[in-house]
């Protein structure tokens, strides 16, 4: 394997494109095969993203004919990824600062705060947050944009 680890935080709207055949679904097969393809990749999460995606995946079968099964399916892919959590606890004071400095959730601020703790981009399909963070010193890049090495 001669390609070099890509590390990146990533947030549920990313993740669930996995999932969900929607703007992006394509960009995101390819990020995500780097983390099958390199295990020194480092993909990074807040605890939280658990809880989002849940909610997500819930909400979904909810409201269409995505079935519980294929919900519960699709969790049991995700908790099997090899992803990289960090607890919110140790994030908190960060992302509230952060929070309050740029007029964003404090969700969002939460996987800023983790990028700049591990010194790796913020990838998010979140276009608003991306333009609301824009000019800002966080490496938070539009999953559209973002550069996804290609796999040899």
């Amino acid at each position: 394997m001669n390609d070099p680890p890509l590390a990146c935080v990533v947030d549920a709207n990313v993740a669930l494109k996995l999932f969900f055949e929607q703007s992006g679904s394509d960009q995101t097969d390819a990020l995500f095969a780097h983390l099958e393809a390199n295990t020194r990749s480092r993909f990074y999460v807040p605890d939280f993203f658990y809880a989002e995606c849940a909610s997500a995946l819930a909400n979904y079968a909810r409201l269409t004919d995505y079935t519980p099964k294929q919900a519960r399916q699709d969790m049991a892919e995700l908790l099997a990824l090899a992803l990289h959590v960090r607890s919110t606890a140790d994030l908190a004071a960060e992302a509230l600062d952060i929070a309050l400095a740029s007029g964003i959730s404090g969700y969002d601020a939460f996987y800023v705060a983790l990028s700049h703790r591990v010194n790796a981009p913020f990838v998010t399909a979140d276009e608003k947050l991306v333009r609301a963070l824009s000019g800002k010193p966080y490496r938070v890049q539009s999953l559209s944009a973002f550069d996804i090495p290609p796999l040899s």
